[in-house]
């Protein structure tokens, strides 16, 4: 009983900010206002994280995903661009930026490549949602919808629960997307899961509308990232997605979304590690 009120009275403080986080704005208006958080943590190899860069500076600049913007109802979106990993470290690449037309696009993708990716420790998407969600806060545009599209190769193993993070993000109003990354490569796969997708989806995602691109082969990265994108600016689900989900009852097993804690708490007691 005292572990659920304690559990009860963390998720009614969390909450608590991120409502303080989310009151009516007046700015300039546009379709979506929407944050990319990229996961730089060290189970992904140099390799990987240019890979990664280089993805989103093709989708960004798609003609395709112009296109999308072009037919929003207001014809821009806002967008910005954070590198994160472990509870502390958010690392803004591109600033809030207003796209209409194709030259915002490219000018926003020669930022993303300007700047050097350096890998950081341990994996805190809770941290992403609750940066995510007060650079939406502060950001100066009237939004009709306001979207945290976060990318990653492993499971919450640092910081607040991820699920306590998605419920109070979502409670605020926000939609959290998933990109998952089912990748190997790097030098702490040991920590990553063979289920990453389901994972995002029972624990990541949250809000109207919200969905998961997994990436399997870092071969698809770049048109990933476009189609999400694109269905982000849009409003819109993959097809393989049901817009209504029919009422049943599931005697299932629930998922464990403390498996990424659990993994890094092994492996601290296996190899000695101090934290």
């Amino acid at each position: 009983m005292c572990r659920l009120v304690s559990f009860r009275f963390s998720f009614c403080a969390l909450l608590g900010v991120f409502l303080a986080l989310s009151p009516a704005r007046a700015g300039e208006q546009v379709d979506v206002a929407l944050v990319l958080a990229v996961d730089v943590s060290r189970s992904m190899s140099p390799e990987e994280l240019l890979i990664q860069r280089k993805g989103y500076a093709a989708a960004v600049s798609s003609p395709d995903v112009v296109r999308a913007i072009e037919l929003g109802a207001y014809g821009r979106i806002a967008m910005m661009m954070f590198e994160w990993a472990n509870d502390g470290h958010a690392r803004e690449i591109v600033a809030w930026s207003v796209i209409e037309n194709q030259a915002d696009a490219f000018g926003f993708a020669e930022k993303i490549l300007a700047d050097t990716t350096y890998g950081q420790r341990r994996t805190s998407i809770s941290g992403a949602i609750r940066h995510a969600a007060s650079l939406l806060k502060e950001a100066d545009y009237s939004a009709d919808r306001r979207v945290i599209d976060i990318s990653g190769d492993g499971p919450n193993n640092q910081g607040t629960p991820v699920t306590l993070a998605r419920d109070a993000a979502v409670e605020s109003g926000l939609v959290i997307n998933g990109l998952p990354l089912m990748t190997r490569g790097g030098v702490g796969y040991q920590f990553n899961i063979p289920d990453l997708d389901e994972y995002y989806r029972r624990c990541v995602i949250g809000g109207p509308a919200s969905f998961v691109i997994p990436v399997n082969d870092w071969a698809q990265f770049p048109e990933a990232v476009r189609r999400k994108l694109i269905l982000e600016i849009g409003g819109l689900t993959p097809p393989e997605v049901p817009r209504i989900i029919p009422a049943q009852i599931t005697f299932g097993e629930p998922y464990d979304c403390l498996v990424g804690e659990k993994i890094w708490r092994k492996m601290r007691d296996q190899y000695f590690w101090d934290q």
